[in-house]
């Protein structure tokens, strides 16, 4: 059972759109790709939870946490993002998925984040709508990052409240 948030709850910044607006285009356009059916909105949630993880962000693991409970998906699978490799509830896509935004997100000082084997495999899983779905879903992370880690909008708030005036 999830807990609403507590009233006193604030973000350190006001909401953006006021000051600027044209963000709302941006973020428009990738809701827009990221639902254009090629992939499941499950795996964008899931790659999308492991990013919040990875990032250290209450407000993205929250948010996606309540949106595989929304989709029906087990707290066994949600629990289990954090540990994806270990996990056997996971497909061999949605895995892809995992890996990839593990790539983008970590930097590697050795070499490319994203080698030729990991796009192969997420090739063999996706075609090329499906791939550019993908980064779209991994941009939309990177495009809300700064704002979800200085702004800090409040946790478990639907977006165009989860912020303080």
């Amino acid at each position: 059972m999830s807990t609403p948030p507590t009233t006193d709850l604030r973000s350190r910044m006001p909401n953006p759109l006021p000051f600027v607006p044209e963000m709302a285009v941006v973020a428009e356009g990738l809701h827009k790709v990221m639902k254009n059916g090629s992939i499941p909105q499950v795996t964008i949630h899931l790659l999308q939870l492991r990013a919040g993880q990875m990032l250290g962000s209450t407000y993205f693991t929250i948010r996606e946490t309540a949106n595989l409970r929304q989709a029906g998906e087990s707290e066994e699978r949600i629990t289990a993002v954090a540990t994806w490799r270990d996990a056997t509830s996971f497909t061999d896509a949605e895995r892809v998925a995992l890996e990839l935004v593990e790539a983008v997100l970590s930097p590697n000082p050795s070499g490319e984040r994203v080698p030729d084997e990991l796009y192969a495999k997420a090739s063999a899983h996706y075609d090329d709508k499906a791939l550019w779905t993908l980064i779209m879903a991994i941009a939309h992370i990177g495009f809300f990052t700064p704002a979800a880690l200085i702004a800090k909008p409040i946790p478990g708030m639907p977006p165009g409240q989860n912020y303080s005036e």
